[in-house]
């Protein structure tokens, strides 16, 4: 049996691999572990636990609450909010442990739960491990340890963790956003109440889209992962930007005036900016993956601003910047995190800054924006073959060696097996989008032939 645990907590469709009784199962192995190491001495404990709007998250939060009210954990539910605000909550209500359901930009019959430790900080690998460990230990049959009488948690509604996290955004930003005209995508998610009132607290007018959840339309056609709508409602409004967000709203993607997407990488280069004028980018340094596109780190350079580049995924970005004590960074796919203000991505206070930093300049997105050009980047998954030889076959090293002659100083490769598919992914980048096109096709044909 696999791990249950991925790169972003437990995922899969709801009611089938993700079941009731293993929601439940699984919030009291998660008592009982962080009672075991700790985390509780002392006093009682408290959980904070927070939904997107998917159907299943209904009956998933009950089978939640109900197992760590059983282990004797106290339980403030604050509803459909983003994943960020379920962090930041979980931290500024002093809480032992959060957690959130939602499957981010999945399709909507998939849900997840992600667990938070104390201080709105994901869970160490080694206790999601334990976790996991205990909880499968009980499905097999070893009897829980179970509080009685008083002893038992207590289960409230917590209606002001909205009001919190809002004012919470606004009141990091650093200058208002009056006489912006700013459109929302909010994907039908947990960001569809949030983001429009933060916008419009901040001084915002506000042009909303897909802000409209009933359990089922969550990322339909919408958010981060479907611009079109975003782009038209911003020419059609005459709006200065537009944001995107993704169902659980961890991420952000912008689009300018002119219709034209503003990506991860361009609205890191936007805030590094902004943060190193105003003395806040500590060490002069921003963190992304080796996913970004070299046009990013051309830039990064040329601005003099360092980069330092992690394995894709934003728990690796997070990793590295509290290594290295750093204060912001992303990944092109609008992850972005400003560790002063939260614990993980943010795509509300992502849009937010953004739009604060528009306003501040006075300069259109679009001009900002393009501080960075954005070379041509092909991606190719190559499915069918042995992933777990993609490092160490030396026809494969000859052919990457032969297209990064090719390529030279403005183009680049890289070949990296995928972490939740079966599949090999090749990437290149060119300063010409067919010569990126024809590299890529060749590789990836070396990839089929070489691991096939």
């Amino acid at each position: 049996m696999g791990r249950l645990f991925g790169t972003d907590g437990v995922r899969g469709v709801a009611n089938a691999d993700l079941t009731a009784e293993m929601a439940l199962g699984l919030s009291v192995a998660a008592a009982h572990v962080l009672a075991e190491a700790g985390t509780f001495a002392g006093h009682r404990p408290v959980a904070v636990v927070g939904r997107d709007p998917r159907a299943s998250g209904e009956f998933l939060e009950a089978a939640v609450v109900a197992g760590l009210a059983s282990a004797g954990v106290d339980v403030l539910r604050v509803g459909v909010l983003p994943t960020p605000a379920v962090a930041y909550l979980t931290g500024a209500l002093g809480a032992d442990l959060g957690v959130m359901l939602s499957a981010s930009h999945n399709p909507m019959p998939d849900n997840g739960i992600k667990f938070f430790a104390r201080g709105g900080h994901k869970l160490a690998d080694e206790l999601e491990d334990r976790i996991e460990q205990v909880y499968r230990e009980h499905v097999s049959g070893e009897p829980w340890d179970r509080p009685t009488g008083a002893g038992v948690g207590r289960v409230r509604e917590y209606d002001e963790g909205f009001d919190k996290y809002v004012a919470h955004l606004v009141g990091v930003l650093p200058n208002r956003l009056d006489g912006l005209k700013v459109v929302i995508d909010g994907a039908h998610g947990a960001a569809a109440r949030v983001s429009p009132e933060a916008f419009a607290r901040a001084g915002a007018e506000v042009v909303t889209i897909a802000t409209e959840p009933d359990g089922l339309n969550i990322n339909d056609g919408c958010g981060s992962t479907h611009l079109d709508g975003l782009r038209a409602a911003v020419v059609e409004h005459g709006a200065d930007l537009g944001v995107a967000h993704d169902g659980d709203a961890d991420r952000c993607l912008a689009v300018d005036a002119n219709g034209d997407e503003v990506d991860g990488d361009q609205i890191l280069s936007v805030l590094a900016l902004g943060m190193k004028e105003a003395g806040t980018l500590r060490k002069n340094t921003v963190v992304a993956t080796v996913m970004s596109n070299l046009g990013f780190k051309l830039a990064m350079e040329r601005e003099g601003v360092e980069l330092l580049q992690t394995a894709v995924g934003d728990r690796y970005v997070l990793e590295e910047m509290k290594r290295g004590g750093y204060s912001l960074g992303g990944e092109q796919s609008g992850h972005v995190i400003v560790l002063d203000h939260a614990t993980t991505g943010d795509g509300t206070l992502t849009g937010l800054l953004l739009a604060a930093r528009v306003a501040a300049t006075g300069r259109p997105l679009a001009e900002l924006a393009a501080v960075m050009e954005r070379l041509p980047q092909v991606l190719i998954n190559v499915r069918d073959v042995d992933k777990s030889r993609v490092g160490s076959s030396a026809r494969l090293a000859a052919a990457v060696t032969e297209a990064e002659r090719e390529l030279g100083e403005t183009g680049r490769v890289l070949l990296r097996s995928s972490g939740t598919e079966p599949l090999v992914r090749v990437m290149v980048e060119a300063a010409d989008l067919e010569q990126a096109r024809t590299v890529a096709g060749r590789l990836a044909d070396e990839v089929k032939s070489a691991l096939g």
